[in-house]
């Protein structure tokens, strides 16, 4: 089955930078892609290809099936987009923006102004519709453009760091309402610097770093992948020794750190149930066990080559 977008040797070059270097890759229909990597990686420069702001020098787009450099118009039909940056227009009013917007896409009138009203009640700004946007503080700007990359309900939503620079509520609101899009059915392509919220909202997620991918998979996959050995922390009310521990299947070592042990085992599962085992046959009881598996931003830094900078 085609993916919603589809990229093929996508390329970008400004003067003797290569910003995006012949990258490939597919987004799923139904899925929250995770979009990730260090500034200067090529990421809002690719966002910007996706949606045609700027020219591809080499490569092709498909969005729905549809080629972005000849068919540009039926790409951006089923799709919306928010930018890093407002692209609302300071000089008119919240409403006004919506209804531009209802007018660029072909929205009909009544169902125009029946939708702004819902979006601006749900993102929290409907009693400010009618104040210019020169007014409007960063978060509420932010809300404001969101609501007009969704006025014509689209199946596609591209985002440039949504919550960058946003209060708490403001940030819990936009993520609680693209949660709601997407069990909905609306396919979401997502470009963030903040790894918990890729680690939250992401299905799979694409690492570029230098203008080239460096890996797509699951976040979970890609803590996996990076790390063959790992760490479980466990702390016990009886007296166990690292000898205890390092004769136990499955576990390769064990050290201490203050009331705790900290072990390494290339298999969790068959360490956790020998260490439960253990302390069964000691009479000693389990007070804390947790898994210390590498985290999206262990991931991250190994993947991008930022680790130890």
């Amino acid at each position: 089955m085609p993916g919603v977008i589809e990229v093929s040797g996508l390329t970008k070059v400004f003067g003797a930078i290569t910003a995006v270097d012949h990258i490939s890759f597919e987004v799923r229909e139904g899925e929250i892609f995770g979009f990730l990597g260090p500034n200067g990686a090529g990421k809002t420069t690719t966002t910007r290809m996706l949606t045609g702001v700027i020219p591809m020098d080499a490569g092709s787009v498909h969005i729905f099936g549809h080629d972005i450099s000849t068919a540009p118009v039926r790409a951006r039909q089923r799709s919306g987009v928010v930018p890093e940056t407002s692209n609302a227009y300071a000089d008119l009013t919240g409403w006004q923006n919506l209804m531009l917007m209802a007018d660029l896409y072909g929205v009909p009138r009544r169902r125009a102004e029946e939708r702004s009203r819902d979006l601006l009640e749900t993102l929290g700004i409907l009693e400010r519709r009618d104040q210019k946007v020169q007014g409007y503080s960063k978060g509420m700007k932010q809300r404001l453009i969101l609501a007009m990359a969704l006025l014509h309900e689209p199946e596609l939503l591209f985002l440039d760091e949504p919550t960058s620079g946003l209060d708490v509520q403001s940030t819990r609101m936009i993520l609680s309402l693209l949660r709601g899009l997407n069990e909905g059915g609306t396919t979401i392509f997502l470009t963030t610097h903040n790894m918990d919220e890729a680690n939250q909202l992401c299905d799979r997620v694409g690492i570029i770093r230098d203008g080239r991918i460096v890996a797509i998979d699951a976040p979970e996959k890609l803590k996996a992948a990076i790390e063959r050995l790992h760490r479980i922390e466990v702390s016990f009310d009886g007296a166990v020794t690292a000898d205890d521990l390092a004769s136990l299947p499955g576990i390769a070592g064990a050290g201490r750190t203050g009331d705790k042990w900290q072990i390494t085992t290339e298999d969790a599962d068959a360490a956790i149930r020998s260490v439960v085992a253990l302390s069964r046959e000691r009479g000693v009881r389990i007070v804390t066990l947790q898994t210390l598996a590498p985290s999206l931003d262990d991931a991250f830094l190994r993947l991008t080559g930022e680790e130890g900078r």
